[in-house]
């Protein structure tokens, strides 16, 4: 996978595009026409996979079949969205294994069939005209019970990878309303709890959400509020630094990096680390890691600087000091 940018396209696709079709060859005055045909084939093919959706006995194969082609459906989101009983056909599925999550009893192929579902809903959470809908309808809330197992079989760790690249594609485009709409949820323990036991890219997956949520000035004053709330981020961000220098990552690095530097843009924040940040981000553990990537060297430089005083936040105590740090 692509290292995570804050303009990322979230993994996982799960499954490959098929190949495109063959295009017209040039000058030919048919190739327009060819096109439009083409076109409307793929979308009578989307639109008799969405119908069969709701056909408990097609079902399977139709979530199979949009999720290995939803790249290639135009405007498949809206589809889904505005086609009568699509949502709640979804929804069914994500309820209906529920139960194998305690205990985890989960199957790999049960574990599949959710996170075809599970894909058509990140589609849909990641188009603009249907990410606001998909938002007041409440349905992350859904996804939640997934994020809050434990088990390290592959079922489950797939089941929470595929609910993160949901929650992944609300968060990429920059939107308050999100940002605000998550943090009355419970999403930042759940995405800490990833980065505690979660896979090295569910680790990554779940730090960018993080991460997103830091960026925007409301999750960062959430965040920052209070010293529970930054403890709990600063925490979990610390130990993860200590087992990358055992197992190196430089796409999780970037991120957990990338949370420090924001968290310094805030004052009392910014004081609190200068006796909470890792040793190991200021000695040139990382140097050989970061050694091809000098935008995320260049975060680290400017981290270093904001805590040590240079930056203007660190130096002179902040008013609330006391409160951030727990004296």
């Amino acid at each position: 996978m692509a290292n995570l940018q804050p303009s990322l396209t979230i993994p996982p696709s799960f499954a490959g595009a098929s190949p495109p079709s063959p295009s017209p060859v040039a000058g030919s005055s048919s190739g327009p026409a060819l096109g439009q045909a083409a076109k409307d084939k793929k979308m009578a093919s989307a639109e008799q996979l969405v119908l069969e959706l709701c056909d408990p006995e097609l079902r399977e194969n139709a979530l199979l079949e949009l999720s290995k082609k939803r790249e290639i459906f135009q405007d498949l989101a809206p589809l889904l969205w505005h086609s009568f009983g699509t949502i709640a056909a979804l929804l069914q599925e994500i309820v209906s294994i529920y139960p194998s999550l305690s205990p985890p009893t989960l199957s790999p192929g049960a574990s599949n069939r959710v996170c075809n579902a599970l894909a058509l809903l990140q589609c849909v959470a990641s188009h603009p005209e249907t990410r606001i809908l998909f938002l007041n309808a409440h349905i992350p809330l859904y996804l939640y019970p997934f994020l809050n197992t434990t088990s390290k079989t592959r079922p489950f760790e797939y089941l929470r990878l595929t609910s993160l690249g949901v929650i992944g594609a609300l968060v990429k485009v920059d939107d308050t309303e999100v940002i605000s709409f998550l943090l009355q949820t419970e999403i930042i323990p759940l995405c800490l709890r990833t980065m505690e036991m979660g896979s090295e890219l569910s680790k990554t997956v779940a730090t960018f959400i993080v991460q997103k949520i830091l960026l925007d000035d409301v999750g960062l004053r959430y965040i920052c509020a209070t010293a529970e709330r930054f403890f709990a981020v600063g925490s979990v961000l610390a130990n993860m630094v200590v087992s990358l220098a055992d197992q190196p990552s430089t796409r999780l690095l970037k991120h957990i990096i990338r949370c420090y530097l924001r968290l310094s843009d805030n004052p009392r924040a910014c004081a609190a680390l200068q006796s909470c940040l890792p040793d190991m981000l200021k000695d040139g553990t990382f140097n050989n890691c970061l050694r091809d990537d000098p935008a995320t060297r260049r975060w680290l430089q400017q981290l270093l600087h904001n805590v040590t005083g240079g930056g203007g936040m660190g130096g002179a105590p902040q008013p609330g000091l006391d409160h951030m740090m727990g004296i």
